[in-house]
């Protein structure tokens, strides 16, 4: 008799604490989606790429300058890029004017010096009487002087790009470098193409008009001209290495490569 009334007493006990836990474990889940409801769910950030995806392409500029500074960062910059719209459509009309007189209407320097000069005196000489008959006094035209700095910057920059050219002729023709020398002839091949569909003005306007849009565009649409430039990048490694294996690796080395190796 008292093993019945204790076996019922435990599966009492047993009874309510199985209660209690349900009890408990209903409040906590309530609670628990009470808390998940107040709570409104954060969007999720768009997981960014590792580091070493990031840094393994830099761009078409090598990505480290902004294209602003790889320009020089002064005026010619802000032209180039249209940071002053007025400027740069100007600078860009008076290229196109001068492309215009010369290539179209077949228009010589000479001719158009002679005729500027001789339209602007005679302007002035007319100028110059109407003002001393109507005041009875001479007229005063300005002096017209130029600076000499900027010709001696221009002139200095000249100076160091030659010298630069030179140099890297120089190397080339020691033969130390055969990638720059395979890069240089290629395109001096391009460029005496180019030369033979049109003259020496038509290809400075072309350039100058290129000068005067692919930067801007580089610089709006970077982020899509840089992956393709770096596939087109990668393909060309791939088919010089493979022309390096097959050609040039035969070629007899010269006896600079010789020395510099001993």
């Amino acid at each position: 008799m008292a093993e019945h009334t204790e076996n019922s007493d435990s599966k009492g006990e047993s009874l309510m604490e199985k209660i209690t836990e349900k009890l408990h474990g209903d409040s906590s889940s309530s609670s628990s989606d009470s808390d998940t409801e107040k709570k409104p769910s954060s969007p999720k950030k768009p997981s960014s790429p590792p580091k070493s995806v990031k840094e393994k392409f830099f761009g078409l500029f090598g990505g480290k300058k902004p294209v602003h500074q790889i320009f020089g960062g002064g005026k010619p910059a802000d032209v180039f890029l249209w940071r002053n719209k007025k400027i740069s459509a100007g600078v860009l009309g008076v290229a196109t004017a001068i492309w215009v007189l010369f290539e179209l209407i077949e228009y010589h320097l000479l001719t158009l010096v002679c005729h500027i000069s001789i339209f602007s005196l005679a302007a002035l000489f007319l100028y110059s009487n109407a003002i001393a008959f109507i005041n009875k006094s001479p007229p005063r035209i300005p002096e017209v002087h130029l600076p000499e700095d900027p010709f001696l910057q221009v002139a200095s920059a000249l100076r160091i790009e030659i010298n630069r050219a030179l140099a890297l002729l120089r190397d080339i023709a020691c033969g130390r470098e055969l990638k720059k020398f395979l890069a240089v002839v290629t395109g001096l091949w391009v460029l005496s193409i180019v030369g033979s569909w049109c003259n020496f003005i038509t290809l400075f306007y072309i350039c100058f008009v290129l000068l005067h849009t692919l930067p801007v565009i580089y610089e709006k649409y970077d982020h899509k001209i840089d992956p393709f430039v770096e596939k087109v990048t990668i393909e060309i490694k791939k088919q010089y290495a493979v022309f390096d294996a097959k050609v040039l690796s035969k070629i007899p080395r010269g006896p600079l490569r010789d020395k510099k190796k001993a």
